[in-house]
């Protein structure tokens, strides 16, 4: 009986229910942005890139010709071409070169012995799961979230010749028993190194614990299972396989090493003894003398030893990646 209604009526049958024809897909082409959204997506991804360009690359850009210029920084028609005046001048008659030098390596071996092997140890014990461990992490990773301007002034409270905790702590903040931890050119160094160092380690802390979560489990049970003790583990077990956590560590700390800044101009601008190469740039571009042109040229040094580090770093994990 079916069959003959369908015969009887080929028009119904064909006919397409209201369900059905408003399923039916548009044809032709549907774009899948308005131009609202197209401008709106402009405006995101290319804001961004043009700060970028403007604010990074182009300002390297112009250091970097400048750096062969001599220009007191007052219009563009007072610059002039010097060559590589800069640059010979730098090398051979600047007396406070290489001691900021010096001080850019004393700055990274300290950060590499002292306080990343601490930072380490810190994250080894945090990660066994022990009571109170996130009180802990955040305790310790405090310092990094904060500001170096803050933690600068923080020690300088600390190194007060006169209400200093160390000072108070030791019995040296009466008259003619002050330790002058801040003015002193053979203390003054190692007092910011301290400081520092405090921040570092917290640092290293998190770096290392992120690259301990990454630890197959069943590596440590399986030295277990031969005997292997706490120590044994760590050394031949789990400290291999933070390789990869290793090279990020160096390469943190070398970049550390060579923008410090903030806390070493916050203590004594850099003077007596404290010298770094970053605050030989601030102090020619926007200090009294005003040499953009020989800042700018301190900059490039400070640039190529950067880029001598983080391009073979770049380099050997393209390299991984592409063997992956």
């Amino acid at each position: 009986m079916s069959t003959d209604t369908t015969t009887e009526n080929p028009e119904a049958a064909a006919e397409p229910s209201p369900g059905a024809a408003s399923r039916k897909r548009p044809t032709g082409h549907r774009r899948l942005l308005t131009r609202r959204d197209r401008i709106t997506l402009g405006l995101m991804a290319g804001l961004p890139t043009i700060l970028h360009i403007a604010l990074v690359w182009l300002t390297a850009l112009a250091s970097i010709a400048l750096a062969f210029t001599s220009w007191n920084g007052i219009g563009f028609d007072s610059i002039q071409w010097v060559g590589l005046q800069n640059f010979r001048e730098l090398f051979t008659s600047n007396p406070q070169f290489w001691p900021a030098v010096e001080h850019n390596v004393v700055w990274f071996v300290v950060l590499i012995l002292l306080p990343t092997p601490f930072g380490l140890f810190l994250a080894v014990q945090l990660d066994k799961s022990i009571r109170f461990s996130r009180v802990y992490q955040t305790a310790f990773f405090l310092p990094v979230v904060m500001s170096l301007a803050v933690i600068g002034f923080v020690w300088q409270l600390v190194y007060n010749p006169d209400t200093g905790l160390i000072n108070s702590v030791i019995g040296a903040n009466k008259p003619g028993h002050y330790i002058d931890w801040i003015g002193d050119p053979d203390l003054n160094l190692w007092a910011v190194l301290i400081a520092a160092s405090w921040r570092h380690a917290g640092y290293m802390m998190i770096l290392y614990l992120a690259g301990l979560k990454g630890v197959d489990p069943a590596l440590r049970e399986a030295s277990a299972l031969d005997g292997a003790n706490e120590w044994q583990t760590f050394k031949n077990v789990v400290f291999p396989t933070l390789r990869p956590t290793n090279t990020v560590v160096l390469v943190v700390t070398i970049i550390e090493a060579l923008r410090a800044f903030d806390l070493v101009f916050v203590f004594n601008k850099g003077a007596q003894g404290t010298e770094l190469l970053s605050i030989l740039v601030t102090n020619n571009i926007i200090g009294e003398s005003s040499r953009i042109g020989y800042g700018s040229a301190i900059a490039v040094v400070l640039l190529v030893i950067s880029l001598a580090v983080i391009i073979p770093y770049l380099i050997a994990t393209f390299r991984k990646e592409r063997r992956a």
